[in-house]
């Protein structure tokens, strides 16, 4: 990725680096240490092996994560976080907090509504 590829806004440019879907997911895997192929393919339910590959290649080209191959029968490979991958901690920790928040506004809207539509004696 080059500087003059990224856009003005500094929110979109995150959004660049972690819209999609699935980074988010590996990089809350990651963020707890390197893991192989397979155990990120285990950890991130639901994602193919061919999208997981996808994703992690450009993570890598981005310089969030980093790729270390093993001459070993079978081939072992291991992602690790960069820096720059492990400076999103704090983004993932405000989507969470702003996650389990939203969740805690449901339920209240929720027994609001119950409350609402209970029969008055």
């Amino acid at each position: 990725m080059l500087l003059k590829d990224l856009p003005k806004c500094p929110v979109e440019t995150t959004l660049k680096m972690i819209g999609r879907r699935w980074k988010i997911i590996i990089l809350r895997e990651l963020l707890a240490g390197t893991m192989r192929f397979g155990e990120l393919k285990k950890a991130v339910s639901g994602i193919s092996q061919k999208v997981l590959t996808s994703n992690l290649r450009q993570m890598e080209q981005d310089g969030l994560v980093t790729r270390e191959v093993f001459n070993e029968v079978p081939p072992r490979v291991d992602y690790t976080l960069t820096d720059v991958g492990y400076s999103l901690a704090s983004v993932l920790d405000a989507m969470a907090d702003w996650g389990e928040g939203y969740k805690q506004f449901l339920k209240l809207v929720e027994k609001q509504n119950k409350k609402a539509q209970s029969p008055k004696d």
